[in-house]
């Protein structure tokens, strides 16, 4: 099965790698040559068997004819016999003591002996009419009279001395001249049958003879008309088969006889296990090669069988010329039809070829290729696709390099800021040098996280950063904004460890916290000022970030405002919507951009969201794809100005 599959596999590869047009005339030539042969051997083998029926019935018809006319000579036969017996002067001819007179001879001879004679005058077919008897009183008148001496050598002779009043049907295939007195005489073949019956005569014994050429009891088995396409016969029941030895059919082919013999054997074997008894049974059967249909029928009175022995061969072999032809025009008709069909495919995939041949240009990098297809159908349609698909390209490799240029600008730009930002780090860390010399070190502080806040904003490396950078920069900022109030405020993180490697889009906590610091306490209130920054992954590939601030919270119609303002699509004059009491007009851009760009980077299912209670705090909740984790334990962080 395994080398099967590999070859089909083997198979299938390699007609997939065959042009289209050479698998679409395959595929014509399988659909429209396997059903063709498969529909002619469909209706050849209908005629055969109709051939055959016809056979059968015609040469059933022959034979049932042919046991009508055995039946008919069979009653012939028995009818001579009995008005033979039934003479009283002959029987007491043959029951006599004693030897009779010439004159009573010479009676006997012109009155009941020629009366016997006229039952085989008026009935021709009967060859002879003969009582046999082992009186040795008795005087031999022929043709009618013998002795039993005469028929001792015959080999149904033993038989006939047993019949006890029965009759018994013989076939030989010669007549024997009992008027010859040489026993070893060479008779002529002459196939007969003969009744044989014993005879009640009183002491002495007699048989009964009456003998009919087959030529005269079986017309169309011995008429002498030769055919060569079918033969009768008959076999006896000792097995012997008789017919007609003109006829070469079966007569110079011993196999055939023998395999007849044996079919009918089986025949007879097969009605006695089934129990069946049918006038005419049939069977088929080969010798040689050679097809055969032998057809029988019983004859239970003289323990025989006539059978008719069929050849096939012939119409067989008409039949399937006939259909070799049929195949053979079918082929020719699909080989022309299949050139036809090629020319046609060259035709029809000429343009098919041609956007093939396009694409391979694309394909080595000549974009600028493109192919004018006139017309419709899904080859037009393909190649319109084609051209646009080109379009695309051409636009795109314009896009990158306008990209590619922005790029480069962008980067001597970068490269220019990072030359100012180097000077601006110089001057700062000299300032810084100077406040830790007078003993400023509130101010060394608070340039020590300013400088850590620049250099966070000049390395733009990539939009990723880790948390953990992220969480720096907001200390940095606290701690700079601490220099401006009375009442700091303090950052309260609580962030697992393992949540430190985790991404995220850089600047996305500093415009909440800056917003906090900037709208939270408008400095009239009195307390702590707290903000709170706690990590959550309440899903296995989502992650929670919660700022929460302390301060005087959102007005509900503002709040609702904000958030409606946030989740614009496109940038309008954003109302009074800020994060609180505010107459700035920009209030909310910050939030929305941190929004818009988690969107863009993760997708519209992730963002921000602001909640607040007036009066007690407000929360800005952050929502993102967990994207690296390393492990660790959790800590809880409190943190409030390093000064």
């Amino acid at each position: 099965m395994n080398r099967i599959a590999s070859m089909v596999e083997d198979f299938r590869y390699w007609f997939g790698r065959r042009s289209m047009q050479s698998r679409l005339v395959a595929t014509y030539i399988v659909i429209l040559l396997i059903p063709s042969i498969i529909v002619s051997n469909y209706f050849f083998t209908q005629i055969q068997d109709t051939y055959i029926s016809d056979a059968l019935n015609q040469n059933s018809f022959l034979l049932e004819m042919e046991k009508i006319n055995m039946l008919s000579q069979i009653e012939a036969m028995e009818v001579a016999a009995l008005l033979a017996v039934s003479d009283s002067a002959i029987k007491e001819y043959l029951k006599t003591d004693d030897e009779l007179e010439p004159a009573g001879l010479i009676d006997l001879a012109r009155g009941p002996i020629k009366d016997i004679e006229r039952i085989q005058t008026n009935n021709p077919n009967i060859l002879h009419l003969r009582l046999h008897t082992n009186n040795p009183f008795v005087m031999e008148i022929w043709p009618v009279i013998f002795q039993e001496r005469r028929i001792i050598q015959e080999q149904w002779y033993a038989d006939a001395k047993k019949l006890d009043g029965r009759e018994m049907w013989v076939f030989n295939h010669r007549d024997p001249d009992l008027l010859r007195r040489n026993a070893t005489d060479v008779f002529e073949e002459r196939p007969k049958v003969s009744l044989i019956r014993e005879m009640d005569i009183g002491a002495y014994s007699g048989i009964l003879q009456v003998d009919m050429l087959m030529m005269h009891f079986a017309p169309k088995m011995f008429a002498g008309i030769y055919d060569e396409g079918s033969q009768m016969a008959i076999v006896d029941r000792e097995g012997r088969l008789f017919m007609d030895r003109n006829q070469s059919f079966m007569a110079n082919n011993e196999a055939l006889q023998q395999e007849v013999l044996s079919q009918l054997a089986m025949l007879k074997e097969q009605a006695e296990e089934n129990e069946e008894r049918k006038d005419i049974v049939h069977t088929r059967f080969v010798v040689e090669g050679e097809p055969y249909l032998l057809i029988t029928t019983s004859l239970e009175r003289l323990q025989a069988d006539v059978l008719n022995v069929v050849s096939l061969e012939g119409a067989l072999d008409q039949v399937s010329g006939a259909q070799k032809q049929i195949i053979t025009a079918f082929v020719i008709l699909i080989g022309v039809l299949s050139v036809i069909t090629y020319f046609m495919n060259t035709f029809i995939l000429k343009n098919l070829r041609r956007l093939t041949e396009t694409m391979k240009r694309v394909r080595r990098g000549e974009v600028e290729s493109r192919i004018d297809i006139r017309g419709g159908g899904e080859i037009g349609e393909l190649a319109h696709h084609f051209n646009k698909l080109i379009h695309t390209i051409h636009e795109l490799i314009a896009q990158g390099v306008r990209k590619q240029a922005v790029t480069k600008e962008a980067e001597l730009r970068t490269l220019h800021s990072q030359i100012d930002s180097h000077f601006l780090y110089n001057t700062l860390e000299n300032i810084k040098m100077l406040a830790e010399i007078e003993g400023q070190r509130t101010i060394s502080d608070a340039l020590t996280s300013l400088g850590g806040m620049m250099r966070y904003n000049f390395k733009w490396s990539g939009e990723y950063v880790k948390l953990k950078d992220e969480i720096q920069h907001i200390r940095n900022y606290i701690d700079v904004m601490n220099i401006r109030f009375d009442e700091p405020i303090r950052l309260e993180l609580c962030i697992p460890s393992e949540f430190m490697e985790l991404e995220m889009l850089k600047m996305s906590l500093q415009p909440i916290v800056e917003n906090a610091v900037k709208h939270a306490w408008p400095g009239i209130e009195d307390g702590e000022r707290k903000i709170k920054i706690e990590v959550v992954a309440w899903q296995e590939d989502e992650i929670t970030i919660y700022v929460t601030d302390n301060g005087i919270g959102i007005e509900p119609y503002r709040l609702g405002r904000l958030n409606e303002n946030i989740r614009m699509s496109e940038f309008h004059e954003l109302p009074q919507a800020g994060y609180a009491r505010s107459d700035q007009r920009t209030e909310g851009i910050g939030l929305r951009n941190v929004h818009q760009r988690i969107q863009l980077f993760y997708g519209k299912e992730y963002g921000l969201d602001v909640s607040s209670e007036e009066g007690q705090y407000t929360m800005v909740t952050i929502t993102f794809p967990k994207v690296l984790i390393s492990r660790g334990g959790i800590i809880d962080e409190k943190s409030d100005d390093r000064g």
